[in-house]
């Protein structure tokens, strides 16, 4: 018996997603504000991680948004084996998003064409939407994240050279905190994709910001990596606000993929302190499916 996921669960899991992740970070970004915020010492980082805690307590208690920059709506439905994903699926989500917006009273920050007409769209549709093929069996899991601007401007993908190897990867990403991190509301999560192709890697340092701060990579040697990256982003110095200190970041949270011998395709995908997303078991309809047989007259 397969399982079917429905356009009317997305739609309904989005619109319950997005007015509580404006007002409520999620808990392990909390924890790892809170813990950075007892661990600062310099005075202006503390100063700006005491206010990010005020900020969080006050958006919690009064149902406000965290930021007022509540970002575009990026969804992503993971299926396994034996889950049907009708080619519809995401046909509902931009009405849950303008319902949800405007209910909400969130700002809507979506522009019509990003070259050619850049007027709002006034419902902060569309949502960017895609599906994840994944090896679980029976998975049927949806995520949704709130991506601000800043941090999605502080982001970047290069293509570095095969024999450049890990050194250069540190190298990119310690760059990149250095030049754009304190526009992007430090202390971030760093996602870093390393592999695919050209437009696969930005996929999977977005979707690295997806693990809890905190958790490292399942392969000891990309946790390791981890550990490394994120010890030299916070030897930046730029620290919470980027008004210095020991917290430039969280964590940095690192997915690997097979690439072209010639190819070391990297990307990195700042979240900001507001790092809104969350992810979800999505419920299912079981469905028996017959097959067309082999035979020549085609029987069902």
């Amino acid at each position: 018996m397969d399982k079917l996921v429905t356009k009317q669960a997305v739609a309904q899991a989005v619109y319950e997603a997005i007015p509580a992740l404006a007002c409520v970070l999620p808990e392990d970004v909390e924890a790892g504000i809170v813990a950075a915020r007892d661990d600062e010492r310099h005075l202006l980082g503390r100063a700006v991680l005491d206010q990010l805690c005020e900020n969080m307590r006050i958006a919690a208690k009064d149902c406000v948004p965290l930021c007022q920059d509540t970002g575009t709506v990026w969804v992503s439905l993971d299926a396994g084996p034996g889950v049907l994903v009708p080619a519809d699926v995401f046909s509902l989500v931009d009405d849950a998003v303008a319902r949800a917006y405007d209910q909400a009273r969130l700002r809507k920050s979506v522009v019509r064409d990003a070259l050619v007409d850049r007027t709002n769209t006034g419902d902060n549709t569309p949502a960017f939407c895609d599906i994840h093929p994944v090896d679980e069996p029976g998975t049927a899991r949806l995520s949704v994240m709130l991506k601000g601007g800043g941090s999605d401007n502080a982001s970047r993908v290069v293509m570095l050279a095969p024999g450049a190897g890990r050194a250069a990867i540190v190298e990119e990403v310690v760059r990149c905190v250095r030049e754009k991190g304190a526009n992007a509301c430090p202390p971030l999560t760093v996602g870093v994709g390393v592999g695919g192709t050209f437009d696969k890697v930005a996929s999977l340092a977005k979707r690295a910001l997806l693990r809890p701060v905190g958790e490292p990579a399942s392969d000891p040697e990309v946790a390791a990596f981890e550990r490394e990256l994120l010890e030299a982003v916070n030897a930046t110095g730029v620290g919470a606000g980027g008004l210095g200190g020991r917290h430039a970041a969280l964590a940095v949270a690192v997915s690997t993929a097979p690439c072209h011998i010639a190819a070391l395709p990297v990307a990195i995908n700042m979240g900001c302190s507001a790092l809104r997303r969350c992810t979800v078991d999505l419920p299912t309809q079981s469905v028996s499916v017959v097959a067309a047989s082999d035979g020549c007259e085609g029987e069902v």
